[in-house]
């Protein structure tokens, strides 16, 4: 790059630098792209998804879910995330890809990361793929998400409960009480908010108890949904 210090860089010199043979350079050009427009970003970032090593692919695939905050339009960001997320080798940059499709929030991605937690046997891909279906919202996940909180480790079933409650489905309940009991306080505190989101009488049950914990933060969150869905009732 030819650029003076403080000079924004140009969608040129970046091409450049990702046809590098260094990899340091080409992970610059990666960091460097979010000073250009988001179009020219998108430009350099399409090309670096295709990139032979996972380090830059898993760079440009987490920037890549950003541009939508930006002004890309989302159609032209999701192929490019679901294909990520169906073909990459690697697992790192199969989670940059479910996380990302989380972040366009499109109705079109919930197919494919339905279909990539039954394909998927890497446990941080299912917990990216959770989490997205949380930020989706859509009852049709809801299966999926009963499936992470009963066969997941302990994150992704903290995961699963969080997704639960972002769904606000109040079938929910009866698989988020039996975790009031888990000794991980971080768990039961998520499941206090799973439990305020849904917010009905049937959470209550469990939100009584939360109330009681020992861990002042659980109960303090258990107390305030109560006081809101007393006042709803009133």
């Amino acid at each position: 790059m030819t650029t003076t210090a403080g000079d924004p860089p140009s969608l040129t010199a970046l091409l450049q630098l990702l046809n590098s043979q260094d990899l340091g350079e080409r992970l610059r050009a990666i960091n460097k792209a979010r000073e250009l427009s988001p179009p020219e970003s998108l430009t350099l970032l399409q090309q670096a998804v295709a990139d032979e090593n996972a380090r830059v692919r898993y760079a440009a695939i987490s920037q890549l879910g950003t541009l939508a905050a930006k002004g890309i339009d989302p159609a032209i960001l999701l192929p490019i995330l679901q294909r990520s997320l169906r073909e990459d080798p690697e697992f790192d940059v199969r989670a940059a890809a479910a996380a990302a499709l989380g972040d366009l929030k499109q109705p079109q991605a919930l197919a494919d990361l339905l279909e990539a937690y039954q394909r998927e046997t890497e446990w941080l891909v299912r917990f990216s793929i959770v989490a997205a279906l949380g930020e989706l919202g859509n009852p049709a996940a809801f299966d999926t998400l009963v499936q992470a909180l009963q066969e997941g480790n302990e994150l992704l079933i903290t995961a699963a409960a969080a997704a639960l409650g972002d769904l606000g489905d109040p079938r929910a309940i009866p698989y988020l009480e039996p975790l009031i009991a888990s000794e991980d306080w971080q768990l039961r505190y998520r499941v206090c908010i799973a439990l305020s989101k849904l917010g009905t009488e049937a959470a209550q049950a469990g939100l009584a108890r939360l109330a009681q914990d020992p861990q002042e933060q659980v109960a303090a969150c258990a107390r305030a949904a109560l006081a809101s869905l007393s006042s709803k009732g009133s």
